[in-house]
């Protein structure tokens, strides 16, 4: 069973066509995303296109919750910064109707079953959505989660921070951010998972994308110029 993770695509799709250029996905039995696949790059519904065309086995993430708040004539408090909301709302605004129908069918986690395995599919962690797990979260942490799961394989995002770890028996997998990346290197961040009977095998990717393409369709949309220096520079700068 070979498995392509995915996570914090934001939008960006660009990234998302890289992978599939450079990892092909018809080589994947699954695609698996852990949410917050809209907001900040500016091609939500091609994102989201490819995803249901893909039939990727996704979540909700934060982002994807506000969107989903806004679709529904809600709003939120925070980002309260306009520069952050402009990219909430213009969002929303882009989404066409199949992808309003989509995102909001999307569940908040996900249970899967493969090969023996009980697999959890988690935006933050398996206890908080918008838990940040690190490289350099404590393993105490981690053992605590363990302790609060069934299941034999977690998957989270959020964090945009590529770790595997087996603690207490568990593994525990985040792919980093397919498309917005913190750590200073712009190129995209993914994983594939191979399951063996007896055997996990991770490994993970960072591939170079055409981050021009982003930026020229976020100046052409007028959204704040700030992103375009952070896609370049692979930071977060707000």
């Amino acid at each position: 069973m070979k498995i392509l993770l995915l996570s914090d695509i934001h939008g960006n799709f660009p990234a998302l066509t890289a992978v599939a250029a450079k990892l092909g996905t018809d080589k994947f039995d699954c695609i698996i995303n852990s949410g917050d696949s809209t907001v900040y790059a500016p091609f939500p519904n091609q994102v989201l296109d490819w995803l249901r065309s893909h039939n990727a086995v996704s979540i909700l993430g934060n982002t994807d919750r506000k969107i989903i708040k806004l679709l529904k004539g809600k709003s939120f408090k925070k980002p309260s910064k306009p520069e952050k909301r402009i990219m909430y709302t213009s969002t929303a605004e882009m989404l066409n109707s199949a992808n309003k129908k989509y995102l909001c069918q999307l569940p908040k986690k996900k249970i899967l079953h493969i090969r023996e395995r009980r697999l959890g599919i988690f935006h933050g962690s398996p206890e908080h959505a918008n838990e940040f797990l690190f490289n350099s979260t404590p393993d105490s942490r981690f053992r605590e989660l363990a302790g609060s799961t069934k299941c034999d394989i977690i998957i989270t995002g959020h964090s945009h921070t590529p770790y595997y770890k087996k603690i207490a028996g568990i593994s525990f997998i985040n792919p980093g951010s397919t498309g917005r990346m913190f750590d200073g290197d712009p190129r995209l961040s993914c994983a594939v998972l191979k399951l063996k009977k007896g055997q996990i095998k991770v490994r993970h990717h960072r591939i170079a994308y055409p981050v021009e393409e982003v930026v020229r369709e976020l100046a052409r949309q007028r959204l704040p110029k700030i992103y375009a220096d952070m896609y370049r520079l692979g930071r977060k700068l707000n």
